[in-house]
């Protein structure tokens, strides 16, 4: 799977986890270059506390179109070290 956005492959990995209809690509498959982290933070009742990145290409910023979660629940163990978009933010096999 490949995670694009501004025609530029930001991330990609034959093992995504689907949860919830969004692909969780793990951490070691992001293009690093691309990803700043933010200060945005939300709450999901059965994941946890999420964390995001601003994704940077080209001098466009797509903000907050990633999300992670540093401490997985026990309920989300499969996403721990993934990360997930949307933001425009497309997924392509």
């Amino acid at each position: 799977m490949k995670a694009i956005w501004n025609h530029t492959i930001i991330a990609e990995n034959d093992a995504t986890v689907v949860v919830e209809n969004n692909h969780y690509f793990p951490q070691d498959s992001l293009h690093k270059d691309y990803f700043k982290k933010s200060d945005t933070q939300s709450t999901c009742p059965w994941k946890g506390l999420a964390s995001y990145y601003t994704i940077e290409v080209d001098g466009k910023q797509n903000k907050d179109a990633a999300w992670f979660y540093p401490e997985v629940s026990e309920k989300a163990k499969a996403i721990k070290n993934h990360v997930a978009f949307w933001k425009g933010v497309e997924i392509k096999p």
